[in-house]
């Protein structure tokens, strides 16, 4: 069993979906901050693929992208001895829960969620699993008895729900969940599009050109970065307002060297935006290199297969002791 350091006593929840490859942005506005968390809490953290299939999936792709963002994660400096890091659909108990939490979920509370009207007013096809997917997620966090949930504040209505669900069920079973909190996180320094600067970068961007992922060819890197947007003062200044695209490479700059933005603007003054961009190039392929080299040492191991068996056999025995208490209280066959 996975040994927690008795120094810390909170504990902590977080489920990422296996959607595509990893940005620069999503590193540098969240794992970073997910590697700061894992020194302050006991953490879980799944690949929430059955969530992922809300909505059509390619099979193939899908099974790919599953053990790669758990490699990728790792690489980006989750330590698998700070986390327990599993894969949502080998724990065959969310769905049991999950099952139980519907029955005793009224209709109307489902029917009140922000992201099921906007995602199911887009497509009139959508399936079921859109809709009843909160209580999956409720389900999710209510095995493990967690104290906290880190969301973005567009996530902030799922854990609520969670919270009156668990509320209603211990009232009418009696003790049977933790209550967790919602922690809402600041995001990290938002990373821009390199070609349209005005917008975060994003997995589905249309233009690939204005996006970094984590897997993507160290010449393509250096391109995207040489042909970012800029503007034509040719002045290194920070400035978002005046200067989104200088500015989206000056933050870029910060978050991963270390450096304040006036050291930034100390190091570039009289130079012009091609030496800068050159400099920001260099750091990025510097830091992804190293993750890219630590990936590809994990993506195909053992090690990895027995983590994630380990990791599943631990969550399964946790998961399975709250179903069961469950059952009881429910009246179901034991």
């Amino acid at each position: 069993m996975k040994e927690f350091s008795a120094n810390i006593t909170k504990s902590i929840l977080t489920g990422i979906q296996p959607s595509g490859v990893i940005t620069l942005g999503n590193y540098i506005g969240a794992i970073k901050q997910m590697v700061r968390m894992q020194d302050e809490f006991k953490s879980y953290i799944f690949i929430a693929d059955m969530h992922a299939i809300t909505v059509p999936q390619d099979p193939t792709t899908l099974h790919e992208n599953i053990r790669s963002l758990v490699a990728l994660y790792i690489a980006c400096g989750i330590d698998p001895d700070k986390n327990i890091i599993f894969i949502q659909s080998e724990n065959e108990y969310h769905a049991n829960i999950s099952w139980l939490l519907e029955c005793n979920t009224p209709f109307g509370e489902l029917s009140r969620m922000t992201q099921f009207k906007d995602k199911s007013s887009k497509n009139a096809n959508f399936y079921a699993g859109l809709f009843t997917y909160p209580i999956l997620m409720a389900a999710d966090i209510l095995a493990y008895d967690v104290h906290y949930v880190p969301v973005g504040i567009d996530q902030k209505q799922h854990v609520e729900l969670t919270r009156n669900i668990a509320i209603k069920f211990n009232k009418k079973y009696g003790d049977t969940f933790k209550i967790p909190d919602v922690y809402i996180t600041k995001e990290g320094t938002k990373i821009m599009d390199l070609v349209n600067p005005l917008k975060k970068m994003s997995k589905s961007s249309e233009n690939p050109k204005g996006v970094i992922r984590i897997l993507d060819d160290i010449n393509s890197i250096r391109k995207k970065i040489m042909g970012a947007t800029t503007d034509s003062e040719c002045i290194v200044r920070f400035d978002p307002e005046a200067k989104p695209g200088i500015s989206n490479l000056i933050n870029i700059c910060v978050a991963l060297t270390g450096k304040s933005i006036s050291d930034i603007e100390t190091m570039f003054e009289g130079k012009n935006y091609g030496e800068f961009k050159r400099f920001v190039a260099d750091i990025v392929i510097e830091e992804i290199s190293a993750i890219q080299a630590r990936y590809q040492k994990i993506i195909n191991s053992q090690e990895l297969d027995k983590l994630l068996d380990e990791n599943a056999t631990i969550t399964r025995a946790i998961a399975k002791k709250k179903f069961m208490l469950m059952k009881e209280k429910m009246g179901l066959y034991k």
